[in-house]
């Protein structure tokens, strides 16, 4: 994204504020050359009176729990408080905010968008989901000596059912466009298939076993609870 915020449409501008950036996960991720420290550093000192700013103003938001938060909430801020806010350093502020590995916790997991009230108000985009489930893999397995792509891969599928869409469509929301996260992906649903493949072979077996699901786990030495799928077998 190029915009300026002078530039950017509402739109634009609130989405980048408010989502993780929409550039590949694994640019954010690396290490910033020396001598962007002091420029960091700067950023964050003009963002921390801002950010202790917000928390007074709305705790439930940017308190003990961070909420992912609704689009539109940059210009509603700054709308709704001139007096304390300043467009460059509310953007500095929200931008650090969001970037922030609790928020993208809450954008992980698929909480919904909140507005300054603390009232629900829409879904976070399955796009924006993956993406920051990507980031948060990054920054962990930076620091992980243990292979921590299973988890992503079982995260990544229980987003895309949680998703609601078909496969191609979350595909096309999602549109990887670099190597490493197309490959996380085409693994996530590699093994997605291999899940249901599974499942359709015990369904098999099981429909023609005659047995209830509690002897058929006990039969195959498998815990009922992973035979949850069987109860709705016709």
């Amino acid at each position: 994204m190029t915009d300026t915020p002078s530039e950017a449409p509402a739109e634009v501008l609130t989405t980048t504020l408010v989502e993780p950036s929409l550039e590949a996960p694994a640019q954010a991720a690396e290490p910033a050359p020396k001598g962007d420290q002091p420029k960091k550093a700067g950023r964050a000192q003009v963002a921390q009176p801002v950010l202790e700013k917000l928390f007074e103003l709305y705790p439930h938001l940017f308190g003990a729990e961070f909420l992912p938060l609704k689009l539109g909430v940059f210009q509603e801020l700054l709308a709704s408080h001139p007096e304390h806010f300043a467009r460059d350093t509310l953007k500095a502020a929200l931008g650090t905010h969001t970037r922030s590995t609790r928020y993208l916790q809450s954008v992980a997991a698929g909480k919904q968008r909140h507005d300054l009230q603390g009232a629900a108000v829409e879904a976070v985009s399955p796009e924006h989901v993956y993406l920051a489930l990507v980031e948060l893999f990054i920054r962990r397995q930076g620091r992980s000596a243990v292979d921590l792509r299973p988890k992503l891969r079982a995260q990544v599928v229980a987003a895309f059912e949680a998703s609601g869409l078909t496969r191609e469509a979350y595909l096309d929301r999602v549109q990887v466009v670099d190597t490493q996260g197309g490959a996380l992906l085409e693994d996530a649903f590699a093994e997605y298939d291999q899940a249901l493949a599974k499942q359709e072979a015990l369904r098999r077996a099981f429909n023609s076993s005659g047995q209830s699901i509690e002897a058929f786990a006990d039969m195959y030495g498998l815990n009922p609870r992973d035979l949850d799928f069987l109860e709705s077998t016709p």
